[in-house]
């Protein structure tokens, strides 16, 4: 059962209430290659790197980092959502091609490239990720170009811990680990070092925030070890969540259903787009944390 942090319950409860009192999002087919005609692609050069991001709304800056294989219509469709709710999204374009429906071959072949990228440390536990230093970049100039109180932040999967390590950003303030997967090799493994986790549980406590995580209990890529070890590093300031697998969407792109081949994607593919079910509360809960630390009138108390 998903329930919500007795210190934030009515605030966020309100806050879920008045984020889907409008138009609903126009429905698209997710099994179909996503246009993404409505976000604004910008290449951002950061550190000497350029990337592509996506980008569109209006308030408070949202990164939304992708899950393998790349920027699939799920992972789009969460991006509207933050969008629709009162945000500016930034979506980079870190691996795979975007906007495309995840299939097994080209899928695979992604996966294979990224885990030997320099960019990121698939297998290693304890060592960030190269990656991270342009995303909190990012997320600093995001903060400056959409203003508010800071920025929000959530990862999936290959990049889950990725918003968690944007904590040494001062601007982050929301940070969301959707099924954080890295390293492969160690269930009971964190993309973090020890003196990082030191460092963001010491701002934690400082800024009196909080760090939302969620999985699907049977997830094979995050397992409950690695909540644990999360939980142990940070205490109280890591709110994990547990979903039960059979509130997983069966109906998933080949590469979910044939490589994947567990419940995993909480808030994108193995979402269940319908009122009442618990991935639904999910993404509620995500939308309303970032309103009540992003915009200073429904803040929790």
């Amino acid at each position: 059962m998903l329930l919500i942090h007795r210190r934030d319950q009515q605030s966020w409860a309100s806050e879920c209430e008045r984020l889907f009192m409008g138009t609903p999002m126009p429905k698209r087919d997710m099994q179909v290659d996503d246009p993404l005609e409505d976000f604004q692609p910008r290449q951002i050069t950061l550190d000497r790197t350029a990337k592509v991001v996506h980008v569109a709304g209006t308030g408070p800056a949202v990164l939304v980092m992708t899950e393998m294989p790349g920027i699939s219509p799920h992972v789009a469709r969460f991006s509207r959502w933050v969008r629709d709710a009162g945000f500016t999204v930034y979506m980079p374009s870190l691996f795979g091609r975007d906007g495309a429906v995840p299939k097994v071959e080209e899928g695979s072949a992604v996966f294979q490239k990224v885990c030997v990228s320099a960019e990121f440390r698939a297998f290693a536990a304890n060592e960030q990720s190269p990656a991270i230093k342009w995303l909190r970049a990012l997320a600093k100039l995001a903060h400056g170009e959409c203003g508010g109180p800071g920025v929000g932040a959530i990862g999936m999967c290959f990049t889950g811990n990725f918003a968690l390590s944007m904590m040494l950003e001062s601007s982050m303030l929301a940070p969301v680990l959707s099924q954080p997967s890295l390293p492969l090799d160690n269930p009971a493994g964190v993309d973090s070092s020890p003196e990082e986790l030191a460092a963001v549980r010491q701002r934690l406590d400082r800024d009196d925030l909080t760090v939302m995580a969620y999985r699907f209990q049977g997830d094979r890529f995050c397992t409950a070890q690695r909540f644990a070890a999360y939980s142990e590093a940070l205490g109280d300031r890591f709110i994990g969540r547990v979903l039960p697998d059979t509130a997983a969407n069966q109906d998933t792109a080949p590469f979910f259903k044939h490589v994947v081949a567990s419940p995993h994607s909480v808030v994108t593919a193995h979402l269940i787009d319908e009122a009442g079910q618990p991935t639904i509360a999910a993404r509620d809960e995500i939308l309303a944390f970032f309103a009540s630390r992003l915009r200073p009138s429904t803040r929790a108390p």
